[in-house]
């Protein structure tokens, strides 16, 4: 009787369950799919965008069929044995994608940051002034300079585009050194080779890969592919040209003692280096002083006459100081297209760093950042526009990662900042105003 009450309640038990059942498969289901987070697997396709591959799914926990058949497996050896490949597999699967291999697989799908290893010190680890050869220099503007270089290891090339004189030339052994790659500079040059060339304006787009953007946007931000583009357009022969015309590869200086000569390469680097488009994107390949970069963005400054830069060593040399040119660049009528990009530059650009130390004048540049074994070196050039005159400004720095050409920039902006706090703008000395060079469109023959 016990037996028959036992049976009887079991089958009245089973009959609600089948019935709740029932009820619940004519009912309607919404299905909740869970939120995926972040994909762990990212494979590259063209243009460098990336396509998201399936996310692998992470166990919330044994399911109960799973659990059952374990203990059914467990309760008969037989079946156990038969069904032994079967746990195998589940097994398994539940080892793959437990959460420790995923996290093992997350890390290992990772794709390593290569951060590159600098061996060179960005600040300076005794006087690096001691040598400079200062009687004939600016006394303002040489103070200005140190100050704001502020103990990292650079130097810095204050000149008059009026006449091509050095006001102030600190920290000269490197000033005067070989130099090194001009990084992101070059594209000044480029640039007005593209110009001449008729190749574009400022305002010409250029279709990149995935975008297209103009010459002011790719100096303000110096893009690399936009130069790259550029370089192939023109060409070695003519990128090598121009740039020799604008004084790289030969001494920008007349008869500054020490003075040693960067270089232009005859030949276009091997394809696999990246050819005339790297040249022209950081210079790849090119070795420029600070002096040739100055001589240069003076002549930009003044609108084509490219001086000998001349370097007083004493009162006297001062007193006589008369400029010597070069040669007279037609570049005239491109500034204006070039100036648009530099002011970008300060603006909004690679260079705004400046203005957080120097907003009263408008100040056009360009920055520099690149590395060669070990040392980082950053650049910034750069010319302002004053009631007095204009003056060109290179900082040019080397070291480690704190070294680069946002920072050379800010350097730039701290400079500026002394000069104005020393009214230096507004006392500034006329002593070369006998020194007024005609206009650049005007003949002018080059000295001997």
């Amino acid at each position: 009787m016990k037996l028959s009450c036992v049976w009887a309640c079991g089958l009245m038990l089973s009959i609600s369950i089948v019935g709740t059942g029932a009820m619940a498969l004519n009912a309607p289901h919404t299905l909740h799919r869970p939120r995926l987070s972040t994909p762990h697997l990212i494979e590259p396709r063209r243009g460098g965008r990336h396509a998201v591959t399936a996310h692998a799914a992470r166990p919330a926990g044994r399911s109960t069929a799973a659990r059952t058949s374990r203990s059914t497996a467990r309760a008969a050896s037989a079946r156990a044995e038969s069904a032994a490949p079967a746990r195998r597999r589940v097994r398994g699967s539940a080892k793959a994608t437990s959460p420790a291999a995923l996290r093992r697989a997350k890390l290992s799908l990772r794709h390593p940051r290569n951060y590159e290893r600098f061996t060179a010190n960005s600040f300076a680890t005794s006087d690096i002034f001691s040598g400079d050869v200062t009687a004939g220099e600016d006394p303002i503007v040489r103070q200005a300079a140190i100050d704001a270089l502020d103990g990292m290891n650079g130097t810095a090339v204050v000149i008059n585009p009026a006449n091509g004189r050095i006001l102030a030339m600190v920290n000269q052994k490197l000033a005067l050194s070989p130099g090194a790659e001009p990084c992101s500079t070059i594209k000044l040059s480029v640039a007005l080779a593209a110009l001449s060339e008729k190749l574009v304006t400022r305002d010409t787009p250029v279709q990149l890969a995935g975008f297209r953007m103009n010459m002011t946007e790719a100096i303000a931000h110096s893009n690399n592919l936009y130069f790259e583009e550029l370089g192939r357009e023109l060409g070695f022969q003519r990128v090598r040209r121009y740039a020799t015309q604008f004084g790289l590869g030969e001494l920008a200086g007349y008869h500054i003692a020490g003075e040693q000569l960067g270089t232009y390469p005859d030949r276009e680097l091997p394809a696999s280096e990246g050819g005339v488009g790297r040249m022209c994107s950081f210079g790849q390949g090119v070795s420029m002083t600070p002096l040739q970069l100055g001589a240069f963005v003076a002549a930009i400054a003044n609108g084509g006459t490219l001086f000998y830069l001349q370097h007083p060593t004493n009162i006297s040399e001062v007193a006589a100081f008369t400029p010597k040119v070069k040669r007279t660049l037609d570049i005239a009528r491109y500034v204006p297209d070039l100036q648009d990009g530099m002011a970008g530059a300060v603006e909004y650009g690679t260079a705004r760093r400046l203005r957080a130390n120097f907003n009263a004048l408008p100040v056009f540049g360009k920055t520099g950042t690149c590395s060669d074994k070990g040392t980082r070196f950053g650049w910034f050039a750069s010319y302002s526009d004053t009631p007095q005159g204009s003056l060109v400004t290179v900082f040019f720095l080397e070291g480690g990662r704190p070294t680069f050409g946002p920072r050379a920039a800010e350097l730039t902006g701290a400079f500026y900042r002394k000069l104005w706090d020393r009214n230096y703008f507004a006392n500034k000395n006329q002593q070369t105003a006998d020194a007024t060079i005609p206009l650049a469109s005007e003949p002018m023959q080059p000295a001997n």
